[in-house]
């Protein structure tokens, strides 16, 4: 890109940028939480603030918001969909975000209210104020800057900014089949992911997939007195230890026949830095084999995120009857989430102690992905960031999952996909304390401009 047209951009987004840090902060203040026990009338006064706010841009003759139901005939939440065709043998390119938000959780643990927008030195903290509503307020401060630098674009745009990420996108499939007309594109730029540091930026090109399921373990019909029967007759708690422990290895590594890795090189990361982005205890230590980055980006893991047991407040001198946990694995790129759940399946069948009853229920599956980087729009999305961060991308893994990715690929099989994002090491999605940091957003939408124009540049048909 021509300097002259960079420092165009720049000034655009430089002169656009407190305002769309205001609106960011109006976006947080709406607690815009999509799980079905919170209310829905928040998710949908957000998603009616993203529609005024994509409209604002002038660049779409209509914008609407759409809502589907899911396989199972539940309710889907609001998105909003815009779609400005492409003239001239430009491309179209999709941008993508969402507006809702994970529960807050404690709200003593936060330093400052969670729908209160605050801002902290260089960082806006907030819930929301990075996962996902910094995306939506970089698609649209990124549309702003454009269409004040190129009136009236060539260029193709669709937006979709889903209203349940935060639930497991449980509509998504279904969005997609409805509205695919209105939906295809030649690139499409998925703004959830994160980057290296506050100073280099990152392009996702693979996430682990996700397989989570709730095992129940019994061994009794009832619960029996732990001193009267206890060192002779098993309880669940016994039986459940005894199975999860089968799961890893010695070094805590995943121990389960059938789970893949996959082999690729990473950047180096100390495990001393690991320590301090994880905030390990003095005298813990990590776990796992290979390079640090190889074991959050291309080995499974597997976490037992909960527990339906007595509390210590109210534990009594019982044998238990029944455990249940819920069991979170992360899968490897290049292994399918159902071979995956195969293997745990078959692992825990296999390792049952004490004759114990097991039943597995509430499976659900994310499919885990590689993104191809050898189309022209990864090229010119390494450019654009290059040109806005004043530093080289960093191309990364993601130890996390996004599962709909993959429903994008499989619905739109010739799409480019670019995995971008605003967060950073010390953003804190989805844990007290979430906050965005100023500096990556405004060089954030820069990229995003400057990808738009370099697009608009550049037919395809």
């Amino acid at each position: 890109m021509a300097s002259a047209d960079l420092d165009q951009l720049r000034s655009a987004v430089d002169g656009g940028f407190d305002r769309a840090v205001g609106d960011l902060k109006d976006l947080v203040r709406i607690p815009s939480v999509s799980w079905s026990a919170y209310d829905r009338a928040h998710v949908a006064a957000s998603a009616e603030a993203v529609r005024e706010l994509v409209a604002g841009t002038g660049l779409f003759d209509e914008v609407r918001i759409e809502q589907v139901d899911d396989e199972q005939g539940r309710e889907g939440q609001p998105a909003v969909l815009a779609r400005r065709p492409a003239r001239n043998g430009a491309p179209t390119v999709l941008l993508y975000a969402h507006h809702d938000v994970q529960p807050w959780g404690d709200e003593a643990l936060w330093r400052t209210p969670p729908f209160e927008p605050t801002e902290v030195g260089e960082r806006l903290y907030g819930r929301g104020a990075s996962d996902d509503k910094a995306g939506v307020m970089t698609h649209v401060a990124a549309l702003r800057a454009l269409a004040e630098t190129h009136p009236d674009p060539d260029l193709g745009v669709v937006v979709f900014i889903e209203g349940e990420e935060e639930f497991g996108s449980r509509s998504f499939g279904r969005f997609l089949q409805t509205h695919a007309e209105t939906l295809a594109a030649d690139v499409i730029v998925v703004a959830d992911s994160d980057n290296w540091s506050t100073e280099v930026p990152s392009l996702t090109v693979a996430l682990r997939g996700n397989v989570t399921f709730r095992l129940g373990v019994r061994t009794l019909e009832h619960a029996s007195h732990s001193g009267m029967y206890g060192g002779a007759v098993p309880d669940a708690m016994l039986a459940a230890i005894r199975l999860l422990d089968t799961l890893w290895g010695a070094d805590g590594s995943v121990a389960v026949a059938g789970l893949t890795s996959h082999d690729a090189a990473t950047p180096e990361r100390s495990e001393e830095q690991l320590r301090e982005e994880a905030a390990l205890l003095e005298g813990v230590q990590p776990i796992g084999s290979g390079s640090v980055l190889s074991r959050m980006w291309f080995q499974p893991s597997i976490t037992i995120t909960g527990m339906d047991a007595p509390s210590v407040a109210d534990a009594s001198n019982t044998l238990l009857p029944e455990v249940a946990v819920r069991v979170s694995a992360r899968i490897a790129p290049g292994q399918s989430a159902q071979s995956a759940f195969d293997a745990l399946r078959t692992h825990l069948e296999a390792h049952v102690p004490f004759g114990a009853h097991v039943e597995i229920s509430d499976v659900d599956l994310g499919e885990p992905v590689l993104v191809d980087v050898d189309g022209w729009a990864a090229g010119e999305a390494q450019a654009a960031m290059a040109d806005a961060w004043g530093a080289e991308p960093v191309l990364q893994g993601i130890g996390g999952s996004i599962p709909f990715i993959a429903s994008l690929v499989a619905q739109f099989p010739e799409a480019q996909i670019l995995v971008t994002g605003v967060e950073d090491p010390e953003t804190m999605a989805h844990s007290p304390n979430e906050s965005q940091h100023l500096g990556v957003l405004r060089k954030a939408i820069l990229a995003e401009a400057a990808l738009l124009a370099r697009a608009n540049a550049r037919p395809v048909r």
